[in-house]
């Protein structure tokens, strides 16, 4: 019998948002057949943590491991390089764990470092418009040290081929996927943390509470297009909390925001939903929109990334442009007014879900890219 692989898994938080969502539905979906250490560039944000099933064997280690942070040098590398020794494979996450790819394009060949995968989900605020191109060209000077590079949208994988220069054969593009949640579970929703039940209309969406999120801007396109009884509910944590509440008070919606926080299972949560919306400045391919498509949702979201070529043709009307502002407030108004068109948009989004996000066949060809990878180690 095999032994449990190693894995380490690299990120520059550890909060939830869509790549560590996605990071641990692959964890608990592996089982016994891994165990893995998880690094964050930020120390303290693991709130990630809290959904990985019990009998995952998962460590967070402290002072012993090399930080992620800190300028490039062939002495931090060295250090990186030393712990991943340890491991079969090493998953890399975004710009934040860039420096573990450097750590084995100096390395890798010299001490027979494990095989690395890297992926990338998005921007964040910095680079929302364009990136930078200092990264731009430290991506292609260390990127060939991955087995693959793991993309989600089809724009990413533009991207990396055209401005990272990466070749085709390096380049894995796997959509996101979920637990499709069954018609029974539609029909009897989680409760929503701090907001009655059959109180007006709920409009919601989940996300990290960033920047590049822009939730104020959803919460100026709430007051000025939602019903006088309907609640804004934001599920998600992060560090913009205040700027979000800050923005209700002044726009005098503040007792119909609610921001519960962090839940343990969204999908059975946002089921209670009528209207699903995403006001990013950046996205690539958001699993908070598949899990909305999933539950049979109508959505009012932003024209970034792969939004609209994810969605039922139905639904994308109500996909703007992140500046249309007055625009988007009308487009809520819209779908708030008619219960019929959410209902038609709603059924849409859910048959192009059970058709093309099953979160079986996403885990299966993660399992089948991270052992092929690992396979010689494994052996050893």
């Amino acid at each position: 019998m095999m032994r449990p692989a190693r894995i380490l898994h690299c990120h520059s938080t550890f909060m939830l948002g869509g790549k560590e969502a996605r990071a641990v539905r692959l964890m608990n979906a592996f089982g016994a057949e891994a165990e893995h250490v998880v690094l964050s560039a930020v120390p303290g944000a693991l709130a990630a943590r809290e959904a990985i099933d019990p009998g995952i064997r998962v460590d967070f280690p402290g002072a012993g491991a090399p930080s992620l942070q800190g300028k490039p040098g062939l002495g931090r590398y060295a250090d990186l390089a030393d712990y991943m020794d340890q491991f079969d494979l090493v998953l890399s996450y975004n710009w934040g764990a860039m420096d573990v790819v450097g750590a084995r394009r100096f390395y890798g060949g010299v001490r027979c470092l494990p095989p690395l995968i890297h992926h990338e989900d998005g921007f964040n605020e910095d680079e929302a418009v364009r990136q930078k191109p200092a990264r731009v060209w430290f991506r292609r000077l260390m990127l060939p040290a991955a087995e693959k590079l793991v993309v989600p949208s089809l724009r990413l994988e533009t991207i990396a081929r055209t401005i990272w220069k990466q070749p085709e054969r390096r380049i894995a593009r796997i959509a996101n996927g979920i637990g499709l949640p069954s018609d029974a579970e539609l029909a009897d929703p989680l409760p929503i943390p701090g907001v009655p039940k059959g109180d007006g209309l709920i409009i919601g969406t989940v996300a990290g509470l960033r920047p590049v999120k822009n939730l104020p801007r959803l919460v100026r396109i709430f007051a000025r297009g939602a019903p006088a009884d309907a609640r804004l509910v934001i599920l998600g944590e992060g560090p913009e909390r205040v700027a979000i509440m800050d923005e209700a008070q002044r726009l005098g919606v503040a007792g119909r925001v609610a921001l519960p926080g962090f839940v343990r299972d969204p999908v059975r949560v946002m089921a209670g939903f009528d209207i699903f919306a995403l006001s990013s400045d950046s996205e690539q391919f958001p699993i908070s929109l598949v899990e909305a498509m999933a539950c049979g949702l109508p959505g009012l979201m932003t024209d970034v990334g792969d939004i609209a070529a994810m969605t039922a043709p139905e639904n994308r009307p109500f996909i703007l442009g992140r500046d249309d502002e007055v625009e988007l407030a009308a487009a809520l108004a819209r779908l708030a007014a008619d219960t019929a068109l959410r209902r038609e948009i709603g059924a849409a989004n859910r048959a192009v879900a059970l058709r093309d996000f099953a979160e079986e066949a996403m885990i299966d060809r993660y399992r089948k890219l991270y052992w092929n990878a690992m396979a010689e180690r494994l052996r050893q």
